[in-house]
């Protein structure tokens, strides 16, 4: 078969940029067809058939402007060669087009955050800095044409997958299509080499630091308590999360990835506090044998089990987070039992359930 893989952007390291490195992998053969391309900033794909077109032309910082041109651009690719296309997409690679003898099978990460479960916190915090409200207008004057465009273009895909339970349902309804669940790839191997029997305390939070992650909750209750706390990364709203945070709290900006191994596998448990479509970074500290305390919704549903490999709290609030860590001992939990549940979710796994996939379904 010919095959084409189509996604929303190659400019950073990511979930959805590893999903792609894993269907490259699939089939090396397969051109890889994006709106933009940075490869200072992603060295996976050196040997891959990367096209890209006008768009990358254009600096790469401005791509979260861009949904009307990119939803122009990818409606206009011309796919009419291949028999299978599969896309991954957070955004509107979905949209491409495809003659009716051809597969598309669309991997989604989820519905557009931009219109549909995260339209009010763009609104709030559209995360541009100084140009906060150039993009709020933009954001206000398009969402409702592109809210017609994105669903419209969601019907397009012949099949859909999603990367959680949680996923799936926000894509019925939204999109009003159904949808299998195929867990996406987490580097297993980086996080569960580093040597068991460590001595764990204390508690870490990660991830990029902007409104939506929540960090702001674990600093709050862990400054409350006492508790000592490393947040590990940085984003718009570190100088706020420094000037809140006590003596407890330990933040570092700059850690290597076997420095971040290190720290999820000392730690007593990995705070989880966001709503996340899936949460990679919460499966890489369970891959270190660590528990997580994860705000009981999202992604981590599919992978938290209580009193297994963590536990949740019910409120997205510092006080419910405080009322779980109180009762929370890291010495009731196995870290081989909380790396074989993580171990779930390699990429050997995530391979070879969607190869099995595109074979049932691409004949």
């Amino acid at each position: 078969m010919n095959v084409a893989i189509v996604c929303d952007w190659l400019t950073g390291v990511g979930g959805a940029e590893r999903v792609v490195y894993e269907l490259h992998k699939l089939y090396p053969d397969a051109p890889i067809y994006t709106s933009q391309y940075n490869p200072r900033k992603i060295d996976w794909f050196n040997s891959a058939d990367i096209r890209t077109g006008w768009l990358n032309k254009l600096p790469s910082a401005l791509k979260k402007f861009l949904p009307l041109l990119r939803a122009l651009y990818f409606s206009r690719l011309d796919l009419n060669n291949y028999d299978l296309v599969i896309s991954s997409a957070g955004a509107e690679a979905k949209g491409v087009k495809t003659k009716s003898s051809t597969i598309h099978v669309s991997y989604i990460h989820s519905p557009t955050h931009y219109y549909w479960i995260r339209f009010e916190e763009y609104m709030k915090s559209p995360g541009f800095g100084f140009f906060d409200p150039l993009a709020r207008l933009g954001l206000k004057l398009l969402v409702k044409p592109m809210k017609r465009w994105d669903y419209k273009a969601a019907q397009r895909p012949d099949y859909i997958i999603a990367n959680s339970n949680y996923t799936k349902n926000n894509i019925q309804k939204y999109y009003n299509r159904e949808a299998i669940v195929i867990h996406p790839p987490v580097e297993i191997e980086r996080f569960s080499h580093i040597p068991s029997g460590q001595q764990r305390s204390g508690f870490v939070v990660a991830g990029r630091q902007t409104p939506y992650k929540k960090i702001d909750l674990a600093v709050q209750a862990c400054t409350e308590m006492n508790q000592h706390l490393t947040v590990i990364g940085d984003g718009p709203d570190h100088k706020k999360l420094v000037a809140m945070a006590g003596k407890s709290i330990n933040f570092q900006t700059k850690v290597t990835d076997d420095e971040m191994a290190s720290y999820f596998a000392s730690t007593e448990a990995f705070i989880f506090p966001n709503t996340d479509d899936f949460g990679i970074v919460a499966v890489e500290a369970m891959a270190a044998g660590t528990p997580v305390i994860a705000y009981k919704a999202g992604g981590a549903l599919d992978y938290v089990i209580p009193g297994k490999t963590g536990e949740f709290f019910d409120e997205q609030s510092a006080g419910s987070l405080k009322a779980t860590l109180k009762t929370f001992n890291g010495k009731d939990y196995d870290s081989a039992v909380i790396q074989k549940q993580a171990a779930m979710f390699s990429s050997d796994i995530f391979r070879g359930k969607l190869q099995q996939f595109m074979q049932k379904n691409s004949k």
